[in-house]
């Protein structure tokens, strides 16, 4: 009776959140667990007959589950939720959808608020997908988040699971080495590049090892700690791909891909075989890896194999820019000027927003930079990489987060090093932060400006785009 009630009370409160601030997007979650208590979840979980997708990493979430919903909404119903990395989401994904198969995105940042190890025993995933595993914001509500705690939790996602498969990125060591850990007990299915035109523009760095800990060697980067890599100590080694990404043609209005696929579909329960051949926007390295990572997890869980080639030629070749959420980086054109800007809280972002403005690049660079907080120091030094790589003919550093006093502290380091401006304006008044970041991009003396860093995430981010652009 209560279960039955929670269930009912939830599609009444539904629509009654839309009357209301807000889209109502966890609010029939948040009543059905209430009343239900949140081991309910476990029951409502197996009435998505397939089961559920769950997609982690640090970077990629969310444009690869739009991709991932996309690719699977052309041939049936599906339940669903993104852009909203809770509990109470995926419940209410699972409430409000109908559909045999449940994609979720959900982000992890650390073990107490994410709880992975929990939404993996109440959801009991068929399928968790890792884009890949980067330095993200050192600290989660106020506490230090060591690095290998934050692996730890994207890891506890899959940990306990035993039937199924984990979509992971072989060309990332971290994400990799978690599909190791896990092939005696589930199916994995790799994927990642083979193609070597696609490569690194920064200094190399010492990636630790993720099964002794000692120094990987990389015959190859393809971007910034993903590439094809070996440990001379203890025998790790990228693993062979499922999907791969066999060839890439560049030009200034489309990429062609050439994709090859031999995977295990869990739907079917055999190995199967696939080629595509596509056309995308120019879009970047980072979204290649979105486009793999999103056809390896259709093709791996859609109930009608014979139908990937036609469907994913479908999506991709129909594909534009929209598909990227709301403040990602974006190259736009104001008055001229190729100005990238968008999202780089972290530095595997950052880094990768550097290698998509890089293909706009043929003159001197303004960049626009966005510091991160107090103990984000980590962050900071993967920036500089970016920065560094870039070498602008001008800098201006710009406070991203709360702390003006840490941005000072940061800009101290490598005002020397470069032609350089520090302006400190203040997180209490964003609006004036905002219109003064409008401002600098828009009266820039460069031809090329590059704004990315830290801030309020989507909302900051896809305020400048929108004002510039209008």
């Amino acid at each position: 009776m209560r279960y039955n009630l929670a269930k009912v009370a939830s599609k009444v409160a539904g629509p009654v959140s839309k009357l209301g601030p807000g889209a109502g997007t966890s609010f029939p979650g948040i009543v059905f667990l209430k009343i239900a208590g949140q081991d309910a979840l476990n029951r409502l979980a197996k009435e998505v007959d397939i089961g559920s997708i769950l997609i982690t990493g640090t970077n990629g979430k969310t444009t690869t589950t739009t991709l991932i919903i996309n690719l699977f909404s052309k041939e049936f119903d599906i339940r669903r939720s993104f852009e909203s990395n809770t509990i109470t989401a995926i419940t209410t994904g699972i409430l409000q959808g109908k559909g045999d198969i449940g994609i979720f995105e959900y982000g992890i940042r650390d073990i107490q608020h994410g709880i992975p190890d929990t939404i993996q025993r109440l959801v009991e995933p068929i399928g968790v997908v890792y884009t890949t595993i980067s330095r993200e914001h050192s600290q989660v509500a106020g506490v230090k988040n060591p690095f290998d705690k934050y692996v730890e939790a994207k890891t506890l996602l899959s940990k306990d699971m035993n039937h199924g498969v984990i979509v992971t990125n072989g060309d990332d060591p971290r994400t990799a080495y978690i599909g190791l850990n896990k092939s005696k007990d589930v199916k994995i299915n790799y994927y990642g590049v083979e193609d070597k035109k696609i490569t690194d523009i920064f200094e190399d760095e010492i990636v630790e090892c993720p099964k002794c800990k000692k120094p990987l060697e990389y015959s190859h980067k393809f971007m910034n700690h993903r590439g094809i890599y070996k440990c001379p100590n203890c025998g790790f080694k990228r693993p062979k791909l499922n999907v791969s990404l066999k060839n890439i043609e560049f030009n200034d209005k489309n990429w062609v891909l050439d994709i090859e696929g031999n995977l295990f579909n869990y739907v079917v329960d055999k190995n199967i075989k696939f080629k595509v051949k596509l056309t995308v926007p120019p879009f970047g390295i980072h979204n290649v890896y979105n486009t793999l990572a999103s056809i390896t997890t259709f093709a791996t869980f859609t109930p009608n194999p014979e139908n990937i080639e036609k469907t994913v030629k479908e999506v991709f070749n129909n594909l534009d820019m929209s598909f990227i959420p709301p403040g990602r980086f974006e190259v736009v054109d104001i008055n001229g000027k190729k100005i990238g800007l968008g999202q780089g809280d972290n530095g595997d972002a950052a880094k990768t927003n550097a290698l998509f403005m890089n293909q706009y690049i043929d003159g001197p660079l303004e960049f626009i930079y966005t510091t991160p907080d107090v103990n984000e120091e980590e962050i900071f030094e993967d920036h500089l990489q970016a920065i560094r790589a870039l070498n602008p003919a001008h800098l201006i550093v710009v406070p991203g987060r709360e702390s003006v006093e840490m941005a000072e502290k940061y800009y101290n380091q490598i005002k020397d090093e470069f032609n350089s401006v520090f302006y400190p304006l203040s997180y209490e008044d964003m609006d004036n932060r905002i219109n003064k970041l409008c401002e600098l991009a828009e009266n820039s003396e460069y031809d090329y400006v590059i704004m990315t860093g830290c801030g309020e995430e989507q909302a900051m981010w896809e305020n400048i785009k929108q004002k510039l652009i209008k």
